[in-house]
């Protein structure tokens, strides 16, 4: 029976409390507070990260295919599977794919890869990382959330078989953004809430449970997507659900609404406390809706996550005033001083090096070095040097603060990062304040947008303080 057979949660370190959006717009805040992605974190690096998080090391096993979820990808015109792919190094020979533009879209995903995993493909990841921009001074602002969030599906050593799924299409105007938008729109009131979420999501859940022969007390946990608590009211009345005992909580109140990237997270989260057993319902929506029901299998028991959401959750940094924030977010118009040089070709050229991290280690002295050169640094060996794949986690071995980078978080952290197995790289640190970096501290590496130059994302990767 194919199913779940891994999955991996990412959640931004900072975070910021709806009380000082609310203080500088001179607005009632809506409470608690909401996963911010820093300034060099975009939905391609929150789905990457994700996906890291579901093996535990930093050689995946063969997978067929990719498939990448958001309404936020950095390209209107690139796919962002590929670079998924090229950052776990799965070869070429893997089947990539985007989808985007709806609310539902990572769920739309989850949905072909078990259509795959029907078809003959024995591993496919689904990831999905959104980082959705509410207008400043709009009640948006305050309700988006960042994430990321992954699932690895299979036919063996499944730890959620999946019963079932039910799907709904409906046209429908509730949350959207025109190519010329950068912020989301909607129409004002509980319009969508009373003629879209709570309709579309009852009948997805109604056609899943039907489909399963199951009855909605036969429902362990329902994890179902919402752009906010109060939005599931509805639902959970119309499909007979008990709120309090049966329906997961949304994270809203912690995180927001993740948008695309919710309900894999949320899946994620329930999974983390799964036994075996249960029966997980869930719920995503966004011009329709989708459902499924995942049975937990035995093997949950002994299945361990690289990296628990709800730690994630508790490890967190409060953005201290709605002016970072904003740098973050770029909301500030600055005139740049700076143009950040970059090339397709280097990219091309690097791309085994940046991506999956690979350096090069010497077959005379077996020295493990960053970046790759044809002649050994410790031995002089003039053959060239062999692939090797570098750690991602290490100790500081020294760092400058630089307060002369231009960067949205001063100041910048440059530091040489000693790597567990051998070689070290030269990289900026993230997520940490500079008072707090020490000589000999445990790093691990995260991958980041560095900066845009030739009209291109660039990303590599950074240190922050090992988890």
């Amino acid at each position: 029976m194919p199913g779940i057979i891994g999955f991996g949660s990412y959640i931004p370190r900072y975070r910021l409390p709806r009380e000082v959006i609310a203080k500088e717009w001179g607005q009632p805040s809506m409470g608690g507070e909401k996963a911010v992605a820093n300034h060099d974190e975009d939905s391609l690096t929150l789905a990457v990260n994700a996906a890291t998080n579901c093996f535990a090391d930093t050689s995946p096993a063969k997978l067929d295919a990719v498939f990448f979820a958001s309404t936020t990808s950095p390209y209107r015109e690139k796919q962002a599977a590929a670079t998924v792919a090229a950052v776990l190094d799965t070869g070429a020979q893997v089947r990539t794919t985007d989808f985007c533009d709806s609310l539902r879209a990572s769920t739309s995903a989850l949905q072909a890869g078990l259509d795959a995993l029907s078809a003959g493909a024995q591993r496919v990841l689904v990831c999905a990382g959104d980082c959705r921009m509410g207008e400043p001074d709009s009640p948006a602002e305050q309700n988006c959330g960042d994430a990321g969030a992954a699932m690895l599906l299979g036919n063996s050593a499944v730890i959620a078989e999946v019963l079932g799924s039910f799907s709904v299409s409906e046209d429908f105007h509730g949350t959207w953004r025109t190519d010329g938008q950068d912020y989301l729109h909607s129409f004002p009131g509980g319009f969508e809430t009373k003629f879209g979420y709570a309709p579309f999501v009852s009948a997805a859940i109604q056609g899943v449970l039907k489909r399963c022969n199951l009855t909605a007390e036969q429902i362990t946990a329902a994890v179902i997507a919402a752009p906010n608590p109060r939005a599931i009211a509805g639902v959970a009345k119309a499909v007979g659900l008990d709120p309090k005992k049966q329906i997961a909580d949304t994270l809203w109140a912690l995180l927001g609404d993740t948008g695309t990237t919710q309900p894999l997270l949320l899946l994620a989260a329930a999974l983390e406390r799964a036994k075996p057993g249960d029966v997980i319902l869930l719920a995503s929506y966004g011009d329709g809706a989708d459902a499924f029901v995942f049975k937990v299998t035995d093997a949950i028991a002994s299945y361990h996550t690289a990296r628990s959401a709800y730690s994630q959750i508790e490890t967190k940094r409060h953005l201290p005033s709605y002016g970072k924030y904003a740098r973050f977010r770029k909301l500030i118009r600055k005139e740049d001083h700076n143009a950040d040089l970059s090339t397709p070709v280097v990219l091309f050229r690097d791309q085994k090096a940046v991506l999956p991290l690979y350096g090069g280690q010497c077959p005379k002295c077996r020295t493990v070095q960053f970046p790759k050169h044809r002649i050994c640094v410790e031995c002089g060996h003039r053959d060239g040097l062999d692939d090797v794949k570098l750690s991602r986690r290490g100790t500081l071995f020294t760092f400058t603060n630089d307060f002369l980078f231009d960067s949205p978080d001063q100041p910048v952290t440059h530091a040489v990062v000693e790597l567990d197995g051998g070689g070290r790289v030269y990289v900026q640190m993230t997520d940490c304040p500079a008072e707090q970096v020490e000589i000999d501290m445990r790093l691990e590496l995260t991958f980041r947008k560095y900066h845009q130059g030739f009209g291109m994302n660039n990303y590599f990767w950074k240190a922050r303080p090992a988890a």
